[in-house]
């Protein structure tokens, strides 16, 4: 089907964007992609802030977050912090020294929103945000069942 080409190579083309935009960020602070990504993952989900969740959301390798943190703590971008409540839980929060990435994280997301939804109207906004958490659904409910090709 041409459509399924079409919408994966669209939404392959979104990420491509975000990753361009963030390349500039690593080249203005010196940071590997990685490093930029945990950075803006931090910073745009303030209460998802272990590396299970980067792992989790992002969804990058466990041995790349892991050895990524580490360099980052060593860097003082980061500090590691154990939960309360679970011993097992490590949270991690970003540090003074990454605030100049973090305020052009903050622009980058602006031109990224502009780029994306330029022209697009309140309803317009509203019709994509129903229809975007419409498939969220369905591709969360498609994953949770196990659907593979084998059980065509």
């Amino acid at each position: 089907m041409e459509e399924v080409t079409k919408y994966l190579s669209d939404y392959r083309r979104i990420e491509m964007l975000h990753q361009q935009l963030l390349s500039g960020i690593c080249v203005r602070h010196g940071l590997t992609m990685m490093q930029a990504n945990i950075i803006s993952f931090l910073h745009n989900n303030p209460a998802r802030d272990t590396a299970s969740d980067i792992c989790e959301l992002r969804m990058f390798s466990k041995a790349v977050v892991s050895r990524t943190v580490e360099e980052m703590i060593s860097l003082k971008l980061l500090e590691r912090h154990g939960d309360t409540k679970d011993r097992r839980k490590v949270h991690l929060t970003l540090t003074k020294k990454a605030e100049p990435v973090t305020d052009d994280i903050a622009v980058l997301n602006e031109r990224f929103v502009d780029f994306l939804f330029g022209g697009f109207s309140v309803e317009d906004m509203a019709s994509f945000d129903r229809l975007h958490r419409k498939i969220a659904d369905n591709v969360g409910r498609a994953l949770r069942s196990g659907v593979s090709e084998a059980e065509r």
